[in-house]
């Protein structure tokens, strides 16, 4: 929502974690036409592309922004989803939003730059984010599920009981598990 996918416009993610992931099976669903999902891991490149993601880039930093500038003809992605919450992953949604565009941050900001807001402002970038209204999409999303339309399975690749629960964070803190689901 902060990002303001629209049907047909060019998606990039940045960030392949879960929350990334998810925000490609987000711009699927609002009909984004390019997905660009950017990240370094194998596995997750499949699960993005299962999701939607038309494109992959694995680089990083500014070789990252100039491979997205590449792709789209200099112009950059009309809408970019932040997923890490680094000062790296914001200079690169920074980097690579178009004149125009807008950046969501939908991941928790761990790191925060100081936002250059003159030039943000001097190129008619908008900015929003926060944390999800789960509640108001809930209906909606479950309905989606429930049909088939839209299967987020794939991001849980570790089950837990509820014993092991501190083992499931350890896990993910760990990068050895992307998602961990708990069953009794």
């Amino acid at each position: 929502m902060g990002a303001g996918v629209q049907p047909g416009s060019t998606v990039a993610v940045v960030g392949d974690g879960a929350v990334g992931l998810c925000g490609v099976l987000a711009a699927r669903r609002l009909g984004a036409e390019r997905i660009i999902a950017m990240g370094r891991h194998e596995d997750r490149a499949k699960i993005a592309k299962l999701f939607g993601a038309t494109d992959q880039v694995s680089e990083r930093g500014e070789a990252a922004v100039e491979r997205i500038k590449e792709m789209t003809g200099g112009l950059g992605a009309s809408s970019v989803l932040e997923c890490v919450g680094t000062e790296q992953s914001w200079e690169t949604a920074m980097g690579i939003v178009r004149d125009g565009g807008k950046i969501g941050y939908v991941g928790v900001p761990h790191e925060m730059p100081g936002l250059p807001l003159g030039k943000l402002f001097g190129r008619n970038i908008n900015i929003g984010g926060g944390i999800a209204p789960v509640r108001a999409y809930l209906p909606e999303l479950l309905a989606d599920v429930l049909a088939g339309r839209i299967d987020p399975g794939p991001v849980f690749d570790r089950t837990v009981s509820l014993d092991d629960v501190a083992l499931g964070y350890q896990a993910m803190d760990e990068r050895t598990a992307l998602k961990v689901i708990v069953r009794p």
